[in-house]
């Protein structure tokens, strides 16, 4: 495809090719940084995940973030061995190792550790939970705004594969993003089992319509932390911003749209399903938004 982007799409960076990651303990250069092929993430994507990100010499809803990791080990009863503090201090003796001070970027790992069969049976991993943390510098760089297809693939239900875990198998949203691509979009826009307008395969995804902020009711989605905050941004700042159900004869017709992640923040979005959102460039309601999440970034960093 030509001229693709992503939500994940950063500058290149040289220094990201000797990082040092933090792996069970102990801080490595990139190179040397392996897991076990019998790990339960690899094998199987036994495993949870946190993303963070670094401004200014702190780490944003840090607490928030780590909260929402140890919940979810909890939920799939994996014991991380260490408590949110000793995590805490990892995190920050890795970013000290690889002298990070802003624009950089965590992905806290935790698996089941490594299985003495290749099987699944969660008593086959007997040594314990394998840590792992990847550090990067990076800063985002979309070059404009993103291009979204609706695909036929679906988020979980909490019966099968809860979609609120930030689980390392991904394999679904994975499967998303190739619809998506191969309809000539950058990424895919999920639909929850009712039809409605959900999510996207890394996202969570908003329209504006009337000056309203929508988003979906969150039943079938991560709850992301920087949805929330943008939920709250709203309310703080009397914008009108519904949880609630919309189709895609909504989306269509809506002034702007915008993805939020930890990532890249508030990500515009100019197309969908080849139909122009607005004027296909970044909103005001967007630009708005954009402007009251830094400001309550410089907060938190006060």
């Amino acid at each position: 495809m030509i001229d693709q982007v992503t939500t994940h799409q950063a500058e290149e960076d040289s220094r990201n090719e000797t990082v040092l990651i933090y792996v069970d303990g102990q801080i490595v250069p990139k190179a040397e940084a392996k897991v076990s092929v019998f790990d339960s993430g690899f094998m199987l994507g036994d495993g949870v995940w946190e993303g963070l990100r670094l401004y200014n010499g702190r780490w944003a809803f840090i607490d928030e973030h780590l909260d929402r990791l140890f919940a979810a080990a909890k939920a799939i009863d994996l014991s991380i061995g260490l408590t949110c503090e000793q995590i805490k201090e990892a995190l920050f003796e890795t970013q000290k190792a690889n002298n990070m001070v802003s624009d950089a970027h965590a992905r806290v790992m935790i698996t089941r550790g490594i299985k003495s069969r290749p099987f699944q049976h969660p008593s086959l991993s007997k040594s314990g939970p394998t840590i792992v943390m990847i550090l990067e510098h990076s800063r985002p760089k979309i070059l404009r705004p993103v291009r979204l297809a609706t695909v036929p693939h679906m988020r979980g239900l909490p019966m099968t594969q809860d979609p609120k875990l930030n689980s390392h198998s991904k394999l679904n949203c994975i499967l998303a993003c190739i619809a998506a691509e191969k309809a000539g979009a950058d990424e895919a826009l999920m639909l929850d089992v009712h039809g409605f307008v959900n999510t996207t395969n890394a996202c969570n995804f908003f329209i504006v319509r009337g000056g309203e902020v929508w988003t979906s009711t969150g039943d079938y989605c991560m709850n992301g932390i920087t949805r929330q905050k943008v939920i709250d941004l709203c309310r703080d700042n009397e914008i009108p911003v519904f949880e609630r159900n919309f189709s895609l004869v909504d989306v269509y017709s809506a002034e702007e749209a915008f993805l939020t992640g930890t990532f890249g923040a508030q990500t515009p979005v100019g197309e969908i399903d080849g139909r122009i959102i607005g004027t296909g460039e970044i909103g005001p309601m967007t630009k708005q938004l954009r402007s009251l999440y830094k400001t309550l970034i410089s907060q938190e960093n006060a």
